[in-house]
């Protein structure tokens, strides 16, 4: 007999609804650098500001773009552990960050 992927367990008469179990999220390791890089495409040319390899889990990640939104004035979202920032004023980014105690560098162009 041929178990189909596409069919999940949800309900049993023994133990009545089945939990799914979620798969946990890791962040990736990054090499210690933070970088910020421009970006433009599939936004009708407004820039934005992504933030790469900060390597912090989905909580802290969502706070450190607070802060940096509120810094900024602007908006954002954070999205494959990555942060956007609706900016391309990417000098405040940096500052801000290295207030932090990242190692910043701009790339990009």
């Amino acid at each position: 007999m041929r178990i189909d992927p596409n069919v999940a367990l949800v309900f049993s008469t023994d133990k009545g609804r089945i939990e799914q179990e979620q798969p946990v999220e890791v962040a990736p390791e990054g090499d210690g650098i933070v970088r910020i890089h421009k970006d433009s495409k599939g936004r009708k040319g407004k820039g934005v500001s992504v933030i790469k390899g900060l390597g912090l889990d989905k909580a802290e990640l969502k706070t450190l773009a607070q802060k940096l939104k509120k810094q900024c004035g602007c908006g954002g979202t954070v999205k494959d552990f990555n942060i956007e920032v609706q900016t391309d004023n990417r000098e405040q980014i940096k500052t801000l960050l290295e207030k932090l105690n990242y190692t910043v560098k701009l790339a990009g162009g």
